[in-house]
């Protein structure tokens, strides 16, 4: 059975090899089953070990068979757990570096474990809309108790295995090894003591606890708010109190596929694999050479340029943060500082490791000081006269071969490469505010990008532990370009009858981390102001609601104001319905020849969700976003779309393009509903005339 599968002294050594994390592929479940079938039959031996080759024991199910999860190949998940209990012969388990979901499954199947110090466990399923369905929820109670099984399943959080190991009448670990060095012999020396012995199954551990119906009682109070996966998790390990083993088991199983057919399943497991696609780009092969970045420089230290800077620092590269007057220098760097002090106080860092973070500043107050960076990073004011100006200094100080990079949110990247006479070293790098907390990374591409700058800079987002979405130039980009349409559409809702309260609440429920009016009032409804007076320049005729331009008239720029679209108490950020923004908005749809309706909350989340989405397939068919799992990803990173609906276009999937398109066609006939803007994007229509979808 090649070298997976060999005989030492009578222990059966089974490999676990399927990198980079050994998943429970087919290839590999086969593998596992025909070797505990062949070490049955094999009269020398006597006991079995299974141990993962690489870095770790096994990271669970290959997730790419979940896509067509009904006609998944045989030994599906609950056989092979069944195979490797039922040995007539002793099975261990030699566990290290980690035990995920389906690994550590495996490993509860196995009449005893040996575990590496430093193994992180978790059942991280909750996360993928699902639940272990390979007897997780019923054997894990069995082997560490009620309270830390059921936390960890409905969670998904990981733990060490030492944690574990210290609880009182564990049945889950029962040695540690000192190392990944160490554990496989560890394990055969344990699987040779059990030669002989009756087998110790998991599944005939009691499942037992004085209070279990209190804790379940207090366990789903606490999850009444939660989504469906968490509150499924709750039943299958309550079931494992309530049951016989193999009824509980058939019970996890019903459950399980009950969330394996759900949307919010889906959503989950479309934003996981869509995450490991991000970054990857067609035209510019893995083995791109990239470029060493040794020293960053960042122009501009405020609230953007610091949180720009910090990301580097962090990954321990050193930073030329470059002001142009002495108080904006220290105060960036002081807000820096604070910013790291306030994770000592959280426990995260320590004061000498502060001090170790801020020495990689180099202060500067001169250009010429970004002569050795290789990566120089402007954060200056959103205005192309400005931008020009910084590029214009840079190219003629940036050593050959540097990277030059704009952090614009909006503006032609092609526009400012060509300001310099070396447009293949210019590359837009959009972080998103507060930019050392956000995970995004849109990368813009210009038309003139080098292939090697493009890889420099995807390469170095891992670095500093960015999530790289590659944009191609337009106005916005993705993310912004696409928000347009959304808050139009939030605006006209308003015009005709909703309220901005009415409207953020409606888009809460769905699931936004914040509705559109309240997200205005916290960018600055001066900035949103200024993006659509250049709008109406790029698009002459294009229509807004008068309302917004008289919140920006009239100063109310949002919470830093104390008033916008709501009114806000000093020192606090909740917003209050304003008389004032009411009384002005009936005056304007009064202007607009408008009666006010009645509005539904369907309505409202189908408008601003499907302006989202046609937008974004105008992207895809220009090419601007590689995949529509990107244009997800933006959203799902820095937009706060709701993770369980899998972003906007996978949203747009689970409605379907073809009623969509349908209700598009309904909005065109509003009479203030703009039939130019409910257009269908021609790939929009092209996959509802063929029953098609963007994540096909």
């Amino acid at each position: 059975m090649s070298n997976l599968y060999t005989v030492q002294d009578g222990i059966a050594l089974v490999t676990l090899s399927n990198p980079p994390v050994n998943a429970l592929s087919w290839a590999l479940r086969q593998h596992i089953v025909a070797a505990i079938n062949a070490a049955n039959r094999d009269a020398s031996v006597q006991a079995i070990v299974l141990h993962g080759a690489g870095k770790g024991w096994c990271g669970g199910a290959d997730i790419k068979e979940f896509a067509d999860f009904a006609n998944i190949k045989q030994p599906v998940f609950t056989p092979l757990m069944d195979a490797v209990e039922q040995s007539a012969k002793p099975v261990v388990a030699a566990v290290h570096g980690i035990a995920l979901g389906g690994g550590l499954e495996l490993a509860l199947a196995c009449h005893a474990r040996v575990f590496a110090k430093g193994t992180s466990v978790a059942f991280p399923e909750v996360k993928l809309g699902i639940l272990p369905g390979a007897g997780g929820t019923q054997r894990f109670p069995r082997a560490v108790g009620l309270e830390t099984a059921a936390n960890m399943i409905v969670s998904g959080k990981a733990a060490p295995i030492e944690t574990l190991a210290a609880l009182p009448n564990q049945k889950l670990v029962q040695q540690l090894s000192e190392s990944f060095d160490t554990v496989l012999a560890d394990a055969i020396a344990l699987a040779k003591s059990k030669i002989g012995q009756p087998a110790t199954r998991t599944r005939d551990l009691p499942a037992k606890h004085p209070y279990a119906d209190g804790f379940f009682t207090t366990a789903r109070a606490a999850l009444a708010k939660a989504l469906q996966a968490p509150q499924l998790c709750l039943d299958a390990v309550q079931a494992a109190f309530k049951l016989p083993f193999d009824a509980g088991i058939t019970k996890e199983q019903e459950l399980f596929l009950t969330l394996m057919q759900s949307p919010q399943a889906r959503a989950a497991q479309h934003a996981f694999l869509a995450e490991r696609a991000a970054g990857k780009v067609a035209d510019v092969p893995a083995d791109t050479p990239t470029r060493t970045i040794a020293q960053v420089g960042v122009i501009g230290a405020g609230t953007m340029g610091g949180g720009i800077a910090m990301n580097f620092l962090s990954a321990g590269i050193p930073v030329v943060l470059l002001e142009m007057k002495q108080e904006a220098l220290d105060r960036g760097i002081a807000t820096i500082r604070k910013n790291y002090e306030a994770q000592v106080k959280k426990g995260r860092l320590t004061q000498e490791k502060v001090e170790a973070l801020i020495a990689l500043i180099q202060p500067s107050l001169s250009y010429d000081d970004l002569k050795n960076a290789d990566l120089i990073i402007e954060a200056v004011f959103e205005d192309m006269g400005v931008k020009e100006k910084v590029f214009s200094q840079l190219d003629a100080i940036a050593k050959p071969g540097a990277i030059l990079a704009s952090n614009t949110s909006t503006l032609d990247v092609n526009e400012i490469a060509n300001i310099t006479k070396r447009p293949e070293d210019v590359i837009g790098l959009h972080f998103f505010s507060p930019a050392n907390v956000m995970k995004l990374l849109e990368v813009v591409r210009g038309a003139k990008t080098s292939k090697e700058v493009l890889a420099t800079a995807l390469a170095l987002a891992k670095k500093i532990k960015k999530l790289a979405i590659v944009s191609g130039v337009c106005d916005g980009f993705i993310g912004n370009r696409m928000l347009d349409p959304y808050i139009r559409q939030a605006l006209f809702l308003v015009d005709e009858g909703a309220t901005p309260a009415q409207v953020d609440k409606a888009m809460e429920k769905f699931g936004m981390n914040m509705g559109p009016f309240r997200m205005c009032d916290l960018v600055g409804n001066d900035v949103m102001g200024s993006i659509r007076q250049r709008q109406r320049l790029l698009y002459p005729g294009k229509f807004y609601s008068p309302s917004a331009d008289w919140i920006s008239e009239q100063g109310r720029n949002g919470q830093k104001t104390g008033s916008g679209w709501y009114d806000y108490v000093p020192g606090a950020r909740a917003p209050v319905p304003s008389k004032e923004v009411l009384a002005m908005i009936e005056a304007k749809r009064a202007e607009l020849g408008l009666k006010a309706r009645k509005i539904s909350d369907a309505e409202i989340i189908a408008r601003c969700t499907y302006a989202l989405a046609n937008e974004g397939a105008k992207i895809l068919q220009e090419g601007i976003a590689e995949r529509a799992s990107d244009i997800d990803m933006v959203y799902l990173s820095g937009y706060g779309f709701p993770a369980f609906r899998g972003g906007p276009m996978q949203y747009a999937d689970e409605v379907g393009a073809f009623n969509i398109v349908q209700a598009m066609a309904g909005f065109a006939a509003n009479p203030h509903g703009d039939p130019a803007f409910w257009q269908p994007a021609a790939l929009l229509a092209e996959l509802a005339a063929k029953g098609a979808k963007f994540n096909g």
